[in-house]
């Protein structure tokens, strides 16, 4: 068994990896959860320690990993004295605030040989790996153009927010999901061009980006705004015979929110009304137009991987280069926006 920890007992402890890590109970031990306030808003996990003191988690021999939720200003801080202690660390994303900050994680964790990891549960989401699953088919022919979409309808946020913080802003909230698909499927671009906005105005908040990350003759775009009452398609396929449009996003965090959970056997399941439309041209020149079932996506593969990682020394599902990579990119994007 992999014994674990948390660092954090708020909404992304308890949504978003609780119910994953537990849901492997053959590989996955929680043992600790550690909160400044011994106040939860959240149920209780039966047998977990729950705890104010972080030295139960430091001093504990039994714990391997620690999985830090915090908030990323804190994130690179209790990184390093995770590995510190000789423990393993899982940190949510942004991984740290700089890619500096995660160059030097990644050095302290080989010079202790352990492993610190950035929580990259969106290469996970069922339209992404349905999206794989349509551009290696091969029936769209050589593939030109790929555009991703993460819209929302939520004035409210930047309106009622004053000030422009690099942290806080659209592009390193929600830019961390979609450019580590990017970089984890299609690898390091050539060139990128970054259009990156306060559509309120200057000082104000970030809440819109497009990005387009060029290999050669492929672009990749990765787009998102705030200011979108009917949403873009998740995602839209072009190749040099056809085209994939997905029009809905993986349904786990819908369930989440829901508090319909992973034990469910339906959990995260796209209906045939969330199924992506695939039109092309075959060999022989006929055309099709058909749906694509979804697959099922499944973010306890993270966990998984850890455990194959750490437990069996398999390689590392997301690569410290990817990740040094991702930030560098948020850093580039923010370098125009203004203060």
């Amino acid at each position: 068994m992999l014994t674990i920890a948390y660092i954090a007992n708020g909404k992304s402890t308890n949504r978003y990896h609780l119910p994953f890590s537990t849901k492997l109970k053959d590989k996955i031990k929680v043992k600790t959860i550690y909160s400044r306030s011994d106040k939860h808003a959240w149920d209780k996990i039966e047998g977990v320690h729950y705890t104010t003191d972080i030295d139960d988690i430091f001093n504990d021999p039994e714990i391997q990993l620690v999985v830090v939720t915090t908030p990323s200003s804190s994130h690179y801080n209790y990184g390093k004295m995770i590995l510190e202690h000789g423990k393993n660390a899982l940190i949510e994303k942004p991984f740290t605030e700089t890619s500096t900050e995660a160059k030097e994680l990644f050095a302290l964790a080989k010079e202790k040989n352990l492993l610190v990891q950035c929580y990259q549960n969106r290469r996970y989401d069922s339209d992404f790996l349905t999206v794989q699953k349509v551009i290696e088919s091969g029936v769209l022919g050589e593939l030109l153009e790929v555009e991703m979409h993460y819209d929302y309808f939520r004035p409210e946020v930047p309106e009622n927010t004053a000030s422009y913080s690099k942290e806080s802003s659209y592009l390193y909230g929600h830019g961390c999901h979609t450019i580590d698909q990017v970089l984890s499927y299609f690898g390091n671009p050539e060139t990128i061009h970054y259009d990156v906005r306060q559509l309120l105005g200057a000082g104000r908040m970030n809440d819109y980006f497009d990005l387009d990350f060029y290999y050669d003759k492929l672009k990749v775009s990765v787009k998102s705004s705030y200011f979108r009452l009917k949403e873009r398609p998740s995602f839209v396929i072009y190749g040099k015979k056809g085209s994939f449009v997905k029009q809905t996003k993986d349904r786990q965090e819908e369930h989440l929110k829901l508090f319909y959970m992973p034990e469910n056997p339906d959990f995260g399941i796209d209906l045939p009304e969330h199924y992506g439309v695939l039109t092309y041209v075959d060999e022989s020149g006929t055309y099709h137009e058909e749906k694509v079932v979804s697959e099922i996506g499944d973010y306890s593969r993270v966990y998984d991987g850890l455990y194959e990682t750490i437990m069996n020394g398999k390689a590392k599902i997301v690569k410290d280069e990817e990740t040094i990579r991702q930030l560098e990119i948020l850093e580039e994007g923010s370098q125009s926006l203004s203060i």
